[in-house]
């Protein structure tokens, strides 16, 4: 079993805006694979799944405030007793430029406050990422994240989306490490 989840924040004012990257991936993932999601009974988390071969992945987008995600992660990955290392997380990136996906494990929140949360809650940093660039920064960091996506990068999310939708397959499929050598 694996547990995937999308980071962003769950009011309507927040959607897509560049601190959902997270949750867009997993949205669209949901739907390509015609999923539908429920509130999960820890009562922190939307979640759906499906199977892949004999495994069964857990998609969740936590309904916590990005600050709080750990909270959110902790909750489920404690429910269906999924190792550390099964656990992937998606988000956005200030310090990748925009259009950058970079696969990693065991790394430092960067600054990233959602990150922070997850690895206080867990009490640790050995998870896979996948980051997705939204950089550069311009203007606060705060607010440059709550902002909208612009009409360029608009045009490239779908092409972003499909290929974290490709290195999640190939995570699932072959390995973390083989995706690494992929994709990095």
């Amino acid at each position: 079993m694996k547990l995937i989840v999308g980071l962003g924040n769950p009011d309507k004012e927040y959607q897509n805006t560049r601190h959902n990257f997270g949750w867009l991936v997993v949205d669209a993932l949901a739907e390509k694979k015609q999923l539908k999601w429920t509130k999960h009974q820890t009562g922190h988390s939307l979640t759906t799944d499906f199977n892949l071969g004999r495994e069964k992945i857990i998609l969740a987008k936590p309904l916590t405030y990005m600050n709080n995600s750990g909270q959110a992660v902790s909750s489920l990955q404690q429910f269906f007793k999924i190792s550390k290392t099964e656990l992937v997380v998606v988000y956005d990136d200030i310090d990748l430029p925009f259009g950058k996906i970079r696969i990693s494990t065991n790394r430092s929140a960067g600054g990233h406050n959602g990150l922070e949360s997850i690895i206080n809650h867990l009490k640790s940093k050995d998870f896979k990422r996948i980051r997705l660039g939204i950089g550069p920064q311009t203007g606060a960091a705060e607010d440059f994240v709550l902002k909208k996506f612009n009409s360029s990068e608009k045009r490239k999310l779908s092409e972003i989306i499909d290929t974290s939708h490709l290195i999640l397959e190939t995570i699932l499929e072959k390995g973390f490490d083989w995706a690494a050598n992929k994709y990095n």
